[in-house]
């Protein structure tokens, strides 16, 4: 850039002096008066052209400089070493939840992933033993009505043969309890968002960081897996037919 801007002042230079021996050489005193006037008009705006070309230069030096990263790529660095960011996808957000979050904002969605893998898991495994024909014994209802008279999947709380709303309420508080009782961190001793053993160890403290992190890891997948399965269930289910493992829906 300071190259270009010798070369242009050089240039003024030049054209200034040509002109001026011209004038001098060729004109008459009034009309060589004259002339000098257009001639320093021009050299100032062969001046202001020279600073448009070096402002111009320097723009088009900044746009191939490097692009600052800016806070977004800075918090998915931080997330990209995080728990589940494993093969094959890697570090996998399409929807952009994490473009401008905090290490809490990505706890807590952890936590979510985390509790709806581990209800899709017992969802998919329910699925599957009721439609074998394995179903809890007695009836579920003073009416005398057993747990296998009723349909399987959807059609339990919602068609023509579904339990009875009094006993879907039922449902929903015995899970409203459960959520705020029992699967919740009562203690205050837990390792990680959804650590809810509450005194009680399992064996888990006896094991190694990398063992409780392959663990973690797995019921991490298979809780992704079984989101996936159950909602593929619940299609199929509405579109009827037949599906390997789980039978006729």
């Amino acid at each position: 850039m300071s190259c270009q801007n010798c070369l242009i002042s050089t240039m003024c230079t030049q054209i200034q002096s040509r002109v001026e021996y011209t004038i001098v050489a060729s004109t008459t005193p009034h009309t060589a008066t004259s002339l000098r006037h257009h001639v320093h008009n021009l050299t100032k705006y062969i001046a202001t052209m020279k600073s448009v070309i070096f402002a111009a230069a320097i723009a088009s030096a900044a746009a191939f400089a490097p692009a600052s990263t800016g806070k977004v790529s800075t918090a998915l660095n931080a997330f990209e070493s995080e728990l589940g960011a494993q093969p094959p996808l890697g570090f996998y957000d399409p929807l952009g939840f994490l473009d401008s979050a905090d290490q809490e904002t990505f706890d807590r969605l952890r936590y979510v992933e985390l509790k709806h893998g581990r209800i899709s898991q017992l969802a998919f495994l329910g699925q599957i033993v009721t439609r074998a024909g394995i179903h809890l014994p007695g009836d579920i209802d003073k009416g005398g009505n057993s747990f296998a008279s009723f349909p399987n999947g959807l059609a339990a709380i919602n068609g023509p043969d579904s339990i009875s709303s009094a006993g879907l309420l039922q449902i929903l508080a015995f899970v409203a309890f459960l959520e705020i009782r029992v699967m919740t961190d009562v203690t205050g001793e837990s390792e990680f968002r959804g650590d809810f053993r509450n005194g009680f160890d399992f064996g888990w403290d006896k094991q190694s960081e990398e063992w409780k992190l392959q663990k973690r890891a797995v019921e991490l997948n298979q809780g992704r897996a079984a989101m996936m399965g159950i909602l593929g269930l619940m299609v199929h289910e509405q579109l009827g037919g037949s599906v390997p493992i789980v039978g006729e829906l």
